[in-house]
């Protein structure tokens, strides 16, 4: 490999040392392909990278901190490495997020709400007649004899 190239590519500690990123995650990424255009593979075999790296790491981090999950960031990438701005499949991703969370927000509302009607109805000292059908009065009503 020629020495010039050579001082202009990142070690896969280098990498891992600039981003906090353990060596794993790294080789994981390019193992899926994300790294694959910033990614060649010295004669022995050994990963280099070129310093795109570094921002394209980057870019995968703060997207996964915002919920994207990594095939959604795969196509982010694979958007930018046909010469384009992913920033509008990006901003359609995070609407979907938003309206998932609004969702997860109100199921978490009506359980909370189960939850304190439950808890306003608790018996502390439940009778034990039913010990033997089941297990927690408070949260368990008796079984049909039909079922």
């Amino acid at each position: 490999m020629n020495t010039a190239v050579a001082g202009k590519l990142l070690k896969i500690g280098e990498v891992a040392g600039s981003t906090g990123l353990p060596v794993k995650t790294i080789r994981y990424y390019d193992d899926l392909g994300l790294l694959s255009t910033v990614a060649i593979r010295s004669d022995s075999g050994y990963r280099l990278f070129n310093l795109q790296v570094l921002k394209r790491l980057d870019f995968i981090k703060r997207s996964q901190s915002l919920g994207m999950s990594l095939k959604e960031i795969q196509l982010f990438l694979e958007i930018h490495d046909r010469g384009k701005l992913p920033c509008s499949e990006v901003k359609q991703h995070l609407e979907a997020k938003i309206e998932a969370i609004a969702n997860q927000i109100q199921s978490l509302e009506t359980l909370r709400s189960e939850l304190q009607e439950l808890l306003s109805s608790w018996q502390e000292q439940p009778s034990a007649d039913c010990l033997d059908e089941i297990i927690c009065p408070n949260i368990q009503s008796e079984l049909d004899e039909t079922s």
